[in-house]
């Protein structure tokens, strides 16, 4: 018993130590989707700046599938050490205990959420030749014929599809959902015509917008993007929607607290230094780097946001 309390005693003490040390081996970033996607180019960026000031290696891993799941269980079953990290964003951390009726892991138990990294803004766009150049005219015409438009997302489930779900329901209109695989696929889609509206990630909408092929009718941020400080948010534009692109860093639950605190201390740093901030604005991504408090009570908000929008549509992936 001595020799036990003895233990315990020393691996306390010790926890410290190894917190000011970390990284003391190859550090694992694993992300949840593809290379080139958004938290592909996030994990690269932190990780670069990470291992030119600690000195120690850090290793991308693209573990994509199961809407964002397959990535976040490999970061909920690693060893909880600290090296070990990932990406994770609203779906697998929230949404998808929504629409799934089995998950492979727990966000609540086997999760430590550190913080959310960046916020992204979507935007609401139709074609330019829809003949539409407000949300107040978009409104009256998809409530003139019911059931008669489009829209395009990047899947069943997911923000871009809960988004336009919401401003239906928010507005009394009726739309039939087209989903596509992809960003590219369902920009492609918007601007052939073959739906009427979409709302997407402003990066993927603002070169077609440049261009003259849609339009942004508003974005779904809170307050108006700095990146697009002309377009009204839904909010202003009379609709009550808000739908927050984020990404967030987690860890294996059980990872000791002072290594988490040593994690979130270094990464914050570096996703709030110069040379980061201008890399993520080239993005139209913003640091944010909040508490890993206010990171749960942005899961909880995305609950109690999405949960009337998906019992509603009636909305479920399996």
């Amino acid at each position: 018993m001595k020799r036990l309390a003895l233990a315990f005693v020393l691996l306390v003490a010790a926890t410290p130590a190894l917190a000011q040390d970390w990284p003391t081996k190859t550090v694992r970033f694993v992300v949840p989707f593809g290379a080139g996607s958004t938290p592909d180019i996030i994990a690269r960026l932190v990780s670069d700046k990470l291992q030119a000031k600690l000195g120690q290696n850090f290793i991308v891993e693209n573990k994509a599938g199961a809407s964002g799941m397959t990535g976040t269980d490999a970061v909920a079953k690693a060893e909880a050490d600290g090296h070990t990290i990932g990406i994770s964003l609203g779906g697998a951390l929230a949404i998808n205990t929504l629409l799934f009726s089995k998950m492979p892991y727990d966000p609540a138990k086997e999760i430590a959420l550190v913080t959310v990294l960046t916020n992204q803004p979507s935007a609401l766009a139709v074609p330019a030749g829809f003949g539409v150049a407000s949300v107040a005219q978009l409104i009256d015409l998809l409530k003139k014929e019911p059931g008669k438009y489009n829209f395009g997302s990047i899947g069943n489930g997911s923000l871009s599809h809960l988004a336009v779900e919401a401003i239906a329901q928010k507005s009394g209109t009726k739309l039939t959902h087209v989903p596509y695989g992809s960003s590219p696929q369902a920009m492609t889609a918007l601007v052939r015509g073959d739906v009427q509206l979409a709302v997407m990630p402003a990066i993927s909408v603002q070169p077609h917008a440049q261009s003259g092929a849609v339009k942004i009718l508003a974005v779904t941020t809170a307050k108006r993007s700095q990146f697009l400080p002309d377009v009204p948010t839904l909010k202003e534009s009379g609709i009550d929607v808000e739908a927050d692109a984020w990404n967030g860093l987690i860890a294996p639950a059980g990872t000791p607290p002072a290594v988490l605190a040593k994690i979130h201390r270094e990464v914050v740093e570096a996703i709030q230094s110069p040379e980061l901030k201008a890399k993520f604005a080239a993005q139209f991504m913003e640091p944010v780097g909040n508490t890993p408090e206010q990171f749960k009570a942005q899961i909880d908000s995305d609950l109690a946001r999405w949960t009337p929008v998906i019992r509603q549509s009636g909305i479920k992936v399996n």
